[in-house]
């Protein structure tokens, strides 16, 4: 009696204190005390007497299932508390009593969703199973607790296995037909999708799968998920019975013989690579059964994983400056800084003469008369003026051919004067080996695009190193790209498009295999077939398979010298029809999530549009859908890498015209070749009057390809000892990009970088009086040339090298770390790092630094701040990027230091070089979720565009100049100026706010009332947004106080 006295008390103050705001931390403070312990105690009391007291136990029952909810070791604590079958029985005599079964089936569920191991062997499926009925309106409440409790229950292994042997497999398929084919207005989809998830969970074994496929399940479910697919409210359904399907599906290999590289690259002796390292800085990967349980609705679905892998050792945290490398052999990186030696006396020597004229500022004519002159003689004009080239054996280069033009001979005849026709005749194979074609074609259709020249590509392309010893131009590498004049919205998603494929992928069987084309060469294809191709320069197709008329199934090409990241592709595609949708499914992609599932396309590129004068890479690409497949890689086919499964990306698309030759990419390529050749103009249009530039060689990479560095800052003002100081004691900033090949974007974002800083651009002048750039533009060139998306040429990830980089395997690490090394050395460690990046899973720019206070916090460590002190200098920068720059967005950033990223750059340079300003920048695959480029403005009166834009390269390269902003007004903010520094800056950058806000009243004011579907709206988009985000960049955000 005294017992149940006290379970009333306990009760009626819990009841108010639980079900009002602030719960959680009221549960969870309960929880640490011993609450859990107490109410099942009480519990057990109440339900001793006959009748037992409803009027104490229901409301106690509700405490015990919202307790039980945020306890993860309640079913344990029920076990410990003998409380099972006292929950049980109290279930048992309330059969006919509804609303006291469903409180305690709310119990039920909760203690076998947190350990409760003996329900399934103490009859709790029989009870569940009597209360679950067929369709009724009656008592649903009651049916749908049940369902949620035996859901449950299910997701033991051994819970499963008896109900499959106790025949319940079958009872949950004919009530589940049952509730589908009765509930037409849709009022209990909760219902059916419990039912669904019972049978999930019974489908995780073996045992289950080959029972539900004897049992019809696969027809069952396809047939009925055939009548959700237009119903946008019964995508839980959908998605649930799409992961059973896919799950028991019959796994199949990839048809190849092996999913190891089809090339191989053989390793220094004495030089073991590491065991491949998986994820990626900020990309969450993983493998196996549990993916099913990801969430693929939700883009922004960030590992929760991640914060148990949180590093929360202090010691480990605080920075430890130390040496891996004996310190006399940091005397060999005093070369690579002669600018801190450089002898001046020369400087009043230095005329206009030396200075040459841009090359995007020639005029039309003398465009023409530079065309017209031997095409081999510039050719090795060019290659005399790339220092990489001076330095290669003459022997080495190669000759290279362009890859052939269409196959039109209507369109030749109409593109090419008479004369020259035969000489560019497709059908005599098509290649432009002859000067002669070669000089016409240039002459012709060459545009205006700034920074780049076919005859520099050229010659840096035949001093390239690749392992398949490439002997083909791909035509947008070697013509040049222009972004186009508007930026594209994320593709909307059609409801039912990815239900639909997935579902059709597992029961739908394809016509067979019509025809197999390997993409190493160029043979031509079955009569009506397209001709794959992808053996150049950042090429990744391996094979493709035609399926059907108009559909191919594709395979990409492993890292060389491994067995996975398959994520890049590159390649080109000809003979095809006209207006003719063509669906391609990439079957061996690796992530379990993509951007493609949220707006992203890829990008393609047209020959014939190239020569008509419109030479762009374009977002393209509709009814785009990533899933998981049913093809998994075996053990042995994986050279011993264990079984993993693989994702689907699939689209259509229509090609703009017949017999062109078009080029689809995962993104907008740029190559090693292409890198070069721009350095090598941009060393050509600089001023050396005000740019100081030097290009040397970092290290030879293990492919023998030379990894360039760069030196740019302002030369001094004069001969005088106070600017030669002022020059000689600037900071350093380092950059870096490109260490995972198959994230292009880091290289527009660089490009952008690169231009600014050696641009005529008044502040990009003043940014160079302040700092010395160290820039490594292409970390893993090897990578890149030979079409891997994340290693180097010994299966590594550079990334995971930073540690102990090796100077036999990792090169380029290993060097790049020993100038950070010697600059430490010196006392000149760099007041900025940043590593550039792509990121597949997410929107927007950002960047990820390091922080020991916000990753204990994190983690939920206790901090002593009195202990633990932090310069939180590490924000200033991604705080100003999140003003200048349209597509940076600070809230996407983490200051973080996981365990796994220990052997990052960014986290080793911030431990053993002490740069507290260390960060990785990401650059989204895809497109804005906020700001600017978001485009949330108004287009009609009853409709809004949301999707954003999609980042192009024009934007990339803008992030890359608006970083270059950030850093000066960083050094504004952050070190003493002089007078004169302050005053430019002020001159250059103080606008008024007012300007602002007037310019993005006149934003929104001139989207309204335009259709999205208008050119003009495009032009707006496009242009003009453009334009007016430049303006509104360049705010002054000086002594405003806005940090």
């Amino acid at each position: 009696m005294l017992e149940q006295e006290a379970a009333e008390h306990m009760v009626s103050p819990s009841e108010s204190l639980f079900f009002s705001p602030g719960t959680g931390r009221r549960i969870h403070y309960m929880i640490s005390k011993g609450g859990s312990e107490a109410l099942l105690q009480a519990l057990t009391a109440a339900a001793q007497p006959e009748p037992p007291d409803h009027s104490t136990l229901l409301p106690l029952l509700r405490l015990l299932a919202r307790v039980g909810q945020r306890d993860q070791k309640f079913g344990l604590k029920v076990q410990k508390a003998d409380a099972t079958d006292t929950i049980l029985s109290l279930a048992r005599r309330n059969l006919g009593h509804h609303l006291y079964l469903t409180h305690c089936l709310w119990v039920l569920r909760v203690c076998a969703s947190n350990g409760e191991a003996t329900l399934g062997i103490n009859g709790a499926m029989e009870l569940l199973f009597k209360v679950i009925t067929p369709y009724s309106k009656r008592h649903v409440r009651t049916v749908r607790a049940a369902i949620e409790a035996l859901a449950a229950l299910l997701k033991s292994k051994s819970n499963s296995r008896r109900a499959v042997n106790r025949g319940y497999l079958g009872g949950l398929l004919r009530l589940y037909q049952d509730w589908h084919h009765n509930d037409v207005s849709n009022n209990y989809i909760y219902i059916r999708r419990g039912l669904l998830l019972c049978l999930k969970h019974i489908t995780n074994i073996q045992l289950g799968r080959e029972t539900f496929l004897g049992s019809r399940g696969m027809e069952i479910l396809f047939t009925s998920v055939q009548d959700c697919l237009s119903c946008k409210n019964l995508d839980p359904i959908i998605t649930t019975v799409t992961q059973i399907l896919r799950k028991c599906y019959p796994k199949e290999p990839l048809p190849l013989a092996s999913v190891r590289s089809s090339y191989s690259f053989p390793l220094p002796r004495n030089a073991k690579a590491e065991p491949p390292c998986e994820g990626s800085e900020g990309d969450y990967e993983s493998d196996g059964e549990e993916e099913d349980e990801k969430d693929l609705d939700n883009e922004d679905v960030e590992s929760k994983e991640e914060d148990y892998d949180l590093e929360t050792d202090v010691n480990k945290l605080r920075s430890r400056p130390v040496l891996d490398r004996p310190e006399e052999e940091l005397r060999q990186y005093e070369s690579m800084c002669p600018e801190l030696s450089h002898n001046f006396q020369v400087l009043s020597q230095c005329g206009e003469k030396d200075f040459k004229i841009p090359l995007q500022s020639w005029t039309k004519k003398e465009k023409c008369r530079w065309d017209q002159t031997d095409v081999k003689r510039d050719i090795a004009e060019a290659a005399q003026d790339a220092p990489s080239c001076e330095e290669e054996d003459p022997a080495s280069s190669h000759v290279l051919a362009l890859r052939p033009l269409p196959k039109d001979a209507a369109w030749c005849k109409k593109m090419f004067c008479s004369e020259c026709e035969d000489s560019i005749n497709p059908n005599a194979g098509g290649r432009l080996e002859s000067s002669y074609t070669l000089t016409n074609l240039l002459e012709k259709h060459q545009e205006d695009i700034p920074f780049h020249s076919p005859r520099f590509y050229v010659a840096r392309a035949k001093c390239v190193k690749s392992i398949a010893d490439y002997k083909d131009l791909a035509f947008p590498d070697f013509w040049g790209h222009q972004p186009p004049p508007y930026s594209k919205p994320m593709l909307e998603r059609k409801h039912g498009v990815q239900s639909a494929e997935e579902t059709s992928s597992l029961k739908q069987p394809a016509i067979g295999i019509l025809a197999l084309i390997y993409c190493s060469c160029s043979s031509p294809g079955a009569p009506g077939c397209l001709t794959f191709f992808s053996k150049f320069e950042s090429g990744n197709l391996r094979k493709a398979i035609q399926v059907r008329e108009f559909e191919y199934d594709l395979i990409m090409n492993a890292d060389v010298n491994s067995n996975q990241h398959h994520q890049w592709f590159y390649f080109e595609v000809r003979d095809m029809k006209l207006a003719v949708p063509y669906r391609f499914n990439i079957i061996n992609c690796e992530k379990f999530n993509s951007q493609f599932n949220y707006g992203m396309q890829l990008v393609m590129y047209s020959v014939k549009e190239a020569l008509q004068g419109r030479p762009r890479w374009l977002r393209a690409g509709h009814d785009i859908c990533y899933y998981k497949n049913h093809y998994r890689c075996s053990a042995a086919a994986g050279g011993g890498m264990r079984g993993k499964f693989y994702y689907t990306l699939t689209f259509s698309i229509k090609f703009p015209h017949k017999d062109d030759v078009c080029y689809l990419a995962y993104h907008y390529p740029y190559t090693y070749s292409t890198m070069m050749s721009h350095l090598d103009i941009l060393e050509q249009n600089r001023n050396p009057k005000k740019v100081y530039w030097r290009q040397q060689t970092l290290c030879q990479t293990l492919g023998g390809n030379l990894c360039p560095l760069l030196t740019i800052t302002a030369m001094p003002e004069s001969k005088k000892g106070d600017d030669l100081e002022q020059f000689y004691n600037r900071p350093y900033v380092f950059l870096m990009a490109r260490v995972h090949p198959g994230e292009s974007n880091a290289s527009w974002v660089m490009k952008g970088t690169l231009e600014f800083l050696v641009s005529s651009d008044p502040i990009a002048d003043l940014l160079r009086k302040c700092f010395i750039f160290k820039i490594v533009p292409m970390l893993n060139p090897d990578g890149v040339i030979n079409g891997n998306h994340r290693c180097s040429l010994s299966g590594d990830d550079l990334n995971r090298q930073w540690l102990t980089p090796t100077s036999q395997l990792h090169p380029t690490i290993y060097h790049a770390k020993g100038l950070l090394y010697y600059l430490r050395s010196i006392g000149r460690a760099p007041l900025v790092f940043c590593d550039y990046h792509g990121h597949s899973q997410k929107k927007n720019v950002f960047v990820y630094g390091c922080s020991i206070k916000e990753t204990l916090w994190q983690a939920g460590c206790m901090v002593d701040t009195n202990v633990i002190t932090e310069d939180v200098g590490y924000r200033t920068l991604p705080k100003i990027l999140d003003k200048v720059a349209p597509a940076f967005v600070m809230n996407s950033c983490s200051f973080l230091v996981e365990k796994s990223r220990e052997s990052t750059a960014r986290v080793v340079v911030w431990k053993e070089m002490g740069v507290l300003r260390s960060y990785t920048m990401e650059s989204t695959y895809c497109g804005c979720s906020h700001g600017l480029y978001k485009c949330t403005f108004s287009l009609k009166p009853s409709a809004s565009l949301h999707q954003g834009l999609q980042l192009g390269t024009q934007e990339l390269e803008e992030m890359g100049s608006k970083f270059c902003l950030g850093l000066l007004i960083l050094h504004l903010k952050s070190l003493p100026c002089s007078k004169k520094v302050m005053a430019q800056a002020a001159l250059l950058l103080d606008l008024e706010e007012e300007i602002t806000d007037r310019t993005q009243r006149s934003v929104i004011v001139a989207f309204r009332g335009f259709s999205c579907e208008t050119s003009w709206c495009r032009y707006v988009l496009g242009l003009n947004l453009q334009k007016w985000t430049f303006v509104m960049a360049e705010v002054c955000i000086l002594g405003t106080g806005m940090y």
